[in-house]
């Protein structure tokens, strides 16, 4: 899968049914060469530049299920919150 077509999904928090978002970015590790976790906007923010200067960080870990269309995970929004 590419990042343009992860861009595309939506980001859905399994515990509260809440929909987080759309994938921004990916943080990986170079060392080991694998992703570490998904960075997702928190609702508002407008191409990266306007509304809450905060990000949802979920590491790869929490994500349960990668679907056609959404991206299942189960987090707690408060930890995951940069």
């Amino acid at each position: 899968m590419r990042l343009c077509e992860l861009r595309e999904m939506e980001v859905i928090n399994g515990c509260t049914c809440k929909r987080l978002g759309c994938v921004e970015d990916l943080e990986i590790d170079l060392c080991r060469g694998c992703m570490d976790a998904i960075i997702v906007p928190v609702p508002g923010k407008i191409c990266g530049l306007w509304g809450a200067e905060k990000e949802y960080v979920i590491p790869v870990e929490c994500i349960k299920k990668v679907g056609p269309d959404i991206i299942l995970v189960e987090i707690s929004e408060e930890r995951c919150l940069k």
